[in-house]
């Protein structure tokens, strides 16, 4: 067992990686910058280490302080959480030639899955469905590019290799546009990912955003804990997530689960990671992995009882995992608002100081938090604050112990989005559930 490991973010999720390392017996690290020296995770941490000035790029992003604040303090592991470098195959190399444990997958996992042609490819040759495509990157020849495109068929989408959270995409409508798509986005994902491979795949006009949690440790053994719907987007940032998918059945859910089980083991992949698919005509496809924990996690953790950032910690320690497919089960239903600190009409950053907080609470209540009456929202990080998860027998209970817990939860001193959730918790369409990706947006007018 790691005895002790550095923690390698900030907010809720360090404290949420915090609270299963005291669960295990493992001691804490929590390094910080200069503006996060007050959060809640560094005061109840075993040691602190401050790695930098506020700018993330000279902290939470300097490979070098964080691996020093692993070597001066003897700690044995980094647990990356999510955002910042949970997904740099950089790093995790670097964490691990220095002697220390890279609490993910290794290094070249997350580089194939990082690279969004090269994941394609493997994830064909392990048996899951992808989106018809190019089946690789675009050449410089335009008659080709044309031609692939007539054999997929309009309306198509342009994607940087490279790219991630909505950046790097470019959907095209006809023939006209498509050449001219191509060098914009190849210009886009040079300057943004300094990698300019881009290609093609078919774009699904109303799909859903549908992803799978799976669990996979060091001696062959993969298992998954269902799916969960995350089509509430807003500019491709998820805005509320729910487990299970509305409408998924159990066969679906135990075929696709499978499927990407069985990926897991093809690949040797090691860790906590989600399969994102579109979902649509009740088919679905395949559109990225993400090789570390997920925001969203905690609806599948209130489904299957699995605590998934412990199971991330012992398979770091070489553990296999504690539980067998047929022994996870699915309880009813969990839904997930996340918290930010924003104007939740124009959607702009507001930090500030949070003069009062109460969280909510009751049965199936969940709130993942960093923030207390007093704490000051700092400006240079993202600006969700927290989650709020409910939990109930039924999607029906579930929504109306968020609703009570929206009306509960108090906050003051900055804007948060709550008015923007509690409308949408009212909302005929979300009420029905199986809204599709572009749902939002057109509620906002965006």
């Amino acid at each position: 067992m790691l005895e002790k490991i550095v923690i390698a973010n900030r907010g809720e999720i360090a404290l949420r990686i915090l609270r299963a390392c005291s669960e295990l017996g493992i001691k804490t690290v929590a390094v910080h910058s200069t503006a996060d020296r007050d959060l809640k995770h560094v005061l109840l941490a075993d040691e602190a280490v401050c790695i930098g000035p506020p700018a993330s790029t000279d902290s939470y992003l300097n490979i070098p302080a964080l691996i020093s604040a692993a070597e001066v303090t003897d700690a044995m592991g980094i647990h990356p959480g999510y955002g910042f470098l949970s997904e740099n195959a950089d790093f995790a190399e670097r964490v691990e030639q220095s002697g220390f444990t890279f609490i993910g997958p290794r290094a070249e996992t997350i580089r194939l899955m990082g690279d969004k042609v090269s994941a394609i490819k493997a994830m064909k040759e392990a048996g899951v469905p992808c989106v018809p495509g190019s089946d690789g990157p675009l050449g410089d020849d335009p008659k080709e590019n044309i031609e692939t495109a007539k054999k997929i068929g309009y309306p198509i989408i342009i994607k940087a290799s490279g790219g991630g959270g909505g950046r790097g995409m470019r959907v095209v409508h006809s023939e006209s546009n498509l050449l001219n798509a191509i060098s914009l986005t190849k210009n886009e994902a040079g300057a943004a990912f300094n990698n300019d491979v881009v290609y093609m795949e078919k774009f699904l006009e109303t799909p859903r955003h549908v992803e799978f949690q799976v669990l996979s440790d060091k001696h062959g053994n993969a298992i998954h804990l269902g799916e969960r719907d995350c089509s509430m987007q807003r500019r491709h940032q998820k805005v509320i997530e729910e487990a299970p998918a509305p409408g998924m059945t159990e066969k679906q859910r135990n075929k696709m689960g499978k499927i990407c089980a069985d990926a897991c083991r093809k690949i040797g992949y090691h860790g906590a990671g989600t399969f994102e698919f579109l979902y649509q005509d009740n088919e679905f496809y395949f559109i990225e992995m993400n090789t570390r924990v997920q925001v969203e996690h905690p609806v599948t953790e209130m489904i299957t009882g699995v605590d998934i950032i412990r199971e991330q910690l012992l398979i770091a320690s070489g553990e296999p995992l504690s539980l067998k497919q047929n022994e996870i089960t699915i309880t009813g239903h969990a839904v997930e608002c996340r918290i930010n600190a924003e104007d939740p009409d124009t959607f702009m950053p507001c930090p500030g100081t949070i003069t009062e907080f109460h969280a909510p609470g009751g049965p199936g209540i969940r709130m993942d938090t960093h923030i207390y009456d007093n704490y000051r929202v700092p400006p240079h990080y993202d600006s969700m604050i927290g989650k709020l998860i409910a939990h109930g027998n039924t999607r029906e209970i579930a929504l109306r112990r968020m609703r009570t817990a929206l009306l509960e939860i108090y906050i003051e001193g900055i804007k948060t989005n709550i008015p923007l959730h509690q409308r949408l918790i009212d909302d005929s369409a979300f009420q029905t559930g199986g809204t599709n990706i572009h749902y939002l947006e057109k509620k906002l007018g965006l």
